[in-house]
């Protein structure tokens, strides 16, 4: 018996080290089938007492060690699992009653019950745990001072299975498990014969320990809440599509839909959400318009574009805003940058210096390494909108004196990137 006890244990253990590569799948939608981790390794030890089957005149102590049970056990769904497992019991004669020495082996399978997940306990707790188990084996009784040979037996178990979560790999437990066996025929002191029928053996085990969880998913299935894993998805998916929703540049077309998610300011767009540019001359039509309005001498016929843009660029119209002690663009100033690209691109023969400033608040030469790394942040988003590094020169000016250093909104307006063309 102690071979084919010594046989399950490795069976056990070679069933977990191929589990540990198992992965719960989704063939269908990730909300109709979440992925949970399915198995796990339990190893206990602690006290036992044979409550029946005992020889008069011998005893063993109220609980007494030494009790040990390793198991592997398989969860279907949150809910239900198999565990198969072996345990060891020894049993030894109280202080001033006759000496005995006895081993107590056994295999059973049983069927699990998590009671944390029937009973929602995941509404008050994600700590603690409950499993209920139950099932059947096959026993071995041994004893080195009484009869020889072995006593094979039969046996039923159920127990319950306290858990505490230690965390998404690692659960302490501690379980009371009662034994029954049947056909036994010699008592556990192996000093006498059972006189009770057929179910003759009672065995008590209380055990601490601690359940190994097994799997690449984050939680088990002992900890899985597929209500709460549903609602969380469930949000994820409103999330994505109020972030999808957004409109960034305020152009009425939604950042899911927009080619150009950086609009300037107030121009018209097409369905796409970029400007409307009709001569392609890098310049959106409705700006144009109104520098042709704006800056347009009387009696020409053609108003001067490219100077007036680059009048606006020089004459600080056009920066990038940054937030505190940031050198990441904001969102609604990429436009900025992508005014400069345009006039750039359409004016191959120009360069242009990007100019790094940050407001009065801490140390003056951390501003002006922070000036620099905003003109930095600016140059990199121009080279990768394609245009050549060579043709952009970064400036750090540092701190920008200008404004009442006490006031929070005017210091927003001087954490920014400034462009001269030339």
């Amino acid at each position: 018996m102690k071979k084919k006890l010594a046989s399950v244990s490795l069976l056990l253990l070679s069933i977990a080290a191929s589990a540990q590569n198992t992965t719960t799948t989704s063939t269908q939608s990730s909300i109709d089938k979440p992925a949970y981790n399915k198995w796990s390794i339990e190893l206990n030890g602690g006290l036992n007492k044979p409550m029946r089957a005992m020889t008069p005149g011998y005893s063993t102590e109220s609980l007494s060690a030494f009790h040990a049970d390793l198991g592997a056990r398989y969860m279907f769904n949150p809910k239900f699992g198999l565990k198969l497992d072996v345990g060891y019991d020894q049993f030894q004669e109280r202080k001033d009653t006759p000496e005995f020495d006895s081993k107590y082996y056994r295999a059973s399978l049983q069927g699990v019950i998590n009671l944390g997940r029937a009973l929602n306990f995941e509404t008050w707790t994600n700590t603690f745990g409950l499993l209920a188990h139950g099932g059947f084996g096959v026993s071995q009784l041994s004893s080195d001072k009484g009869f020889d040979g072995k006593d094979y037996m039969a046996h039923g178990i159920m127990g319950l299975t306290g858990q505490v979560r230690l965390s998404n790999r690692v659960a302490l437990t501690g379980d009371l498990t009662g034994i029954v066996n049947g056909r036994q025929n010699h008592n556990f002191d192996g000093k006498g014969v059972p006189t009770t029928g057929s179910l003759d053996g009672v065995l008590l085990n209380a055990s601490v320990g601690l359940t190994f969880y097994l799997g690449k998913n984050t939680k088990h299935a002992d900890w899985y809440s597929e209500e709460n894993e549903r609602l969380n998805k469930l949000e994820d998916r409103v999330n994505t599509i109020e972030t999808n929703l957004i409109d960034t540049d305020k152009d009425g077309v939604a950042d899911l839909y927009d080619l150009e998610p950086n609009t300037i300011s107030g121009v018209a767009v097409n369905t796409k959400g970029q400007s409307i540019d009709n001569n392609q001359n890098g310049v959106p039509d409705e700006l144009e318009s109104y520098l042709d309005k704006t800056y347009a001498k009387k009696g020409s016929e053609v108003a001067p574009t490219n100077r007036t843009v680059e009048e606006l660029i020089n004459g600080g119209y056009v920066n990038v805003y940054f937030d505190f002690n940031s050198s990441k663009p904001t969102n609604t100033s990429l436009s900025g940058v992508d005014f400069l690209v345009k006039y750039l691109k359409n004016n191959p023969g120009k360069s242009a210096d990007i100019i790094g400033y940050a407001d009065e608040i801490g140390n003056s030469s951390y501003n002006t390494e922070l000036s620099r790394k905003r003109a930095e942040a600016v140059k990199k988003i121009a080279t990768n909108a394609g245009i050549d590094a060579s043709r952009l020169n970064v400036i750090a000016n540092g701190e920008d004196t200008s404004v009442n250093k006490n006031s929070k909104e005017a210091r927003q307006i001087v954490r920014r990137v400034t462009f001269q063309v030339k």
